[in-house]
Order: C-alpha cells, then structure tokens, then sequence
C-alpha cells in the first residue's frame, strides 16, 4: 500500500522526535549507572544524537542523495522539494526533542 506524501512527512517527524527523546532518555541510564549526572547525561547525548535522528527519520541517506541528483540533472524539482520538506520535517521533530530535553533538564539555566 502507497503512502502519501503527508503519510510520510508526519511519520519522519514522529521517528525524528521519537529518536532523539527515547535515546536520549534510555541513554541517560548509562551516565546513572556509571555514577555520573543523570540529567547533564541525558542533555549531553541528546546534542549528539540529533544529526542521527535525522537520518534515521529520513531513512539512510543514500536515497536522499539519489533524490537531490534526479532533482537538479533531469528536473525533476518535485522531487527535490519533497526531499527538501522531508529533512525539513525530521530537523522539526529533533528541535522539537530537544526543546522537550532542555525543559525536562533544566540545563539552559545558567547558575
């Protein structure tokens, strides 16, 4: 079954967003269980890992780049935009996370 073009723009937000707060979240667990601050672990790893929630979202980037070549050497400007709007959509659904890490965290508060 075909999905359409909003069928997919709202699942790579959502496997951006969910990418990013869970591992985020679960990898918090390593930095208690090694004796270190919980939630400066969690902020600390939600910085690294949102380039790798966007890849994840968008699906590997081989199909991306595939995508961008067809888009400017045969033309086809639809399917550059809809790539361009898919990364648009995963970078909203890390921002998202990450706006939810730094409220959940407190690590914006400077002492």
């Amino acid at each position: 079954m075909a999905e359409t073009f909003f069928d997919e723009l709202f699942k790579c937000y959502f496997i951006a967003f969910g990418v990013l707060l869970g591992g985020s979240l679960i990898g918090g667990l390593a930095s208690f269980a090694t004796g270190r601050p919980l939630l400066t672990g969690i902020s600390q790893i939600s910085e690294g890992l949102r380039i790798w929630a966007i890849i994840a979202a968008i699906g590997g980037t081989f199909d991306t780049v595939y995508s961008f070549e067809r888009g400017f050497l045969n033309g086809e400007t639809k399917d550059l935009f809809k790539q361009f709007l898919l990364i648009l959509s995963a970078m909203g659904g890390t921002a998202t996370g990450t706006a939810i890490i730094v409220w959940l965290t407190g690590e914006h508060i400077s002492p």
